[in-house]
């Protein structure tokens, strides 16, 4: 019985190889486009084995480009290391995104090392006195930090994760706080870097339409209609005050509250260490590097941007290079304070810090496989086989719902809901322009509605397929950050993930299009989630 997910996933795999080498069309025009991206994602599930499952998606994607005969068995398993991976990193943003990764993990660690961290989740305990108080300060520090979501994952994660941990709060359910205010709260901040790259997206979209010429207020007309971030932030917010939960997260939360003693990985390198026990720490030793690491990102964005509006300045930022900079400086903080104020030598203290930094190279092996089958799904065409077979014949008022689905579709295989943006963004403006300005269409631009809802489905599909994908970068960062198994936390937050999606599509995008006013949509999909998890949520405990 132990053998059964690997022989059924190799059944699963070579159906898929059978199907391509019988398909007499190009790559690109056919089906077997998307079949990299699905084969990872179903071995990530049935194998629950990550790495093994994007190895699988990058080597079949490209055998395929390489031919899709028996000597491009050989030819992909190369290209695999020498070409995929060494392209993702020569690319200076994942660089800079690895170093911040490394960077800030060997700050938490030392923080821990030093005592800082336990005295933090003291002074934590102290004012919150129950599981949901936790829970919600953990929501606050997400939305707190909504200028970046790669800041916001790893440093909520890393400073709250002791805390839930002494609650017995599951890392997965960590794992989902976390996941679900980071890239929803950066979507639809009024001030980040997701808009100030996404207003970029709408004016290179425009720039063949006369009638359009505001790109930002067509931003800000779309956010009213940005179903997905906003009621992914309210499910969570219910989900705590309700204190229920379903299907795996239930299971999760039961077996953490039901241990004898709080949650923990044997990966951790905190309080639990012998030589730690008996070092006095400080508050302050533990807040200082956070502290800043927050500073250093803020002042970053804002000498690395430029404009004359702080949304042109954090939009022109340059975050990542601040994010890895602030991480560095956190760094050297957070080692001087521990060998002034402790009793720790400066040995003792970098190797902690180094304990840190390689407690945090399994996540960034993920991080590089999944930016390689992005690489395999770009060069495929992945996306552009998705978004042909829809068609032209598509009415006005199913188009934002289509768009949210193809847009979510895509992230969920490539991982990237930036990329996605980009794909779509120029084709979905153009094409919800012709439809709402045909002459034929007695409605004429009295649907303009439709164009901003179909932004807003491109931004709303996106951050909802990252959020269903084992191999996106936020997700796998959540991952990190919470120190939880990374299939566990794709595992138990996509059923979550899935009811506030379809709710979204059912009960927001759907009727929006049709002409319903989108406050009403909002309150009626917010009491449908309420109502969906009074019906099949289960309370573990009163909290």
């Amino acid at each position: 019985m132990r053998h059964l997910p690997v022989v059924g996933f190799t059944s699963i795999f070579l159906l898929f190889i059978m199907i391509a080498v019988f398909d007499k069309t190009s790559y690109s025009d056919s089906i077997v486009a998307i079949f990299p991206p699905i084969i990872a994602i179903l071995a990530a599930f049935i194998l629950k084995q990550v790495v093994v499952a994007l190895f699988m998606g990058i080597w079949f994607g490209a055998w395929l480009i390489n031919g899709g005969d028996l000597q491009a068995v050989i030819l992909a398993l190369i290209d695999v290391s020498n070409k995929y991976a060494v392209n993702v990193l020569v690319n200076e943003s994942h660089i800079v995104i690895i170093l911040a990764s490394l960077f800030i993990g060997g700050l938490m660690n030392v923080i821990s090392f030093n005592g800082g961290m336990r005295c933090v989740v003291k002074a934590i305990s102290r004012k919150v006195k129950s599981i949901k108080q936790v829970q919600l300060a953990t929501v606050v520090m997400g939305l707190v930090i909504f200028f970046d979501d790669y800041a916001n994952t790893l440093v909520t994660g890393n400073t709250m994760r002791p805390v839930t941990d002494k609650m017995k709060i599951s890392r997965e359910k960590l794992a989902y706080i976390v996941d679900s205010t980071a890239a929803p709260v950066a979507s639809v901040a009024v001030i980040s870097l997701w808009i100030g790259y996404l207003v970029s997206l709408i004016e290179q979209s425009i720039s063949s339409i006369e009638e359009l010429t505001e790109p930002y207020a067509m931003f800000i007309q779309s956010l009213f209609y940005s179903f997905y971030p906003f009621l992914a932030i309210i499910f969570v917010l219910i989900v705590i005050l309700t204190g229920k939960d379903f299907g795996p997260m239930y299971r999760a939360e039961q077996k953490a509250f039901s241990s004898h003693s709080s949650v923990s990985n044997e990966s951790d390198n905190d309080a639990a260490n012998s030589e730690n026990n008996v070092v006095k720490g400080s508050v302050h030793i533990a807040l200082i590097p956070i502290a800043t690491l927050i500073l250093t990102v803020i002042l970053g964005m804002w000498f690395s941007g430029s404009g004359e509006t702080l949304q042109d300045i954090i939009g022109s930022s340059d975050s990542l290079a601040a994010l890895a900079f602030g991480g560095f400086l956190g760094s050297i903080v957070a080692i001087l304070l521990s060998v002034l104020t402790t009793s720790l030598t400066l040995t003792q203290v970098f190797d902690a810090w180094l304990s840190g930094v390689n407690s945090v190279m399994g996540a960034v092996v993920v991080l590089v496989l999944s930016w390689s089958l992005a690489e395999v799904t770009t060069e495929m065409q992945s996306a552009n086989y998705l978004i042909s077979i829809i068609g032209n014949d598509i009415s006005p008022a199913l188009l934002p719902s289509i768009i949210f689905i193809l847009a979510g579709i895509i992230a969920l295989g490539t991982g990237t809901s930036w990329g996605v943006m980009a794909i779509l963004m120029p084709l979905v403006v153009p094409l919800s322009w012709s439809l709402i300005s045909n002459p034929e269409n007695s409605a004429a631009l009295m649907d303009i509605h439709i164009l901003y809802a179909s932004i807003a489905a491109v931004l709303a599909g996106a951050v909802w397929g990252d959020h269903c994908s084992p191999i996106s970068d936020t997700t796998i960062l959540s991952s990190l950050a919470s120190q939880c198994d990374h299939v566990e936390h794709v595992r138990t937050q996509m059923p979550y993930a899935l009811v506030v999606g379809s709710v979204c599509i059912i009960f927001g995008t759907l009727p929006v299009g049709f002409g319903q006013p989108w406050w009403l949509c909002f309150l009626m999909s917010a009491f449908i989630l309420w109502l969906v998890l009074k019906v099949i949520g289960k309370k573990l405990i009163k909290t």
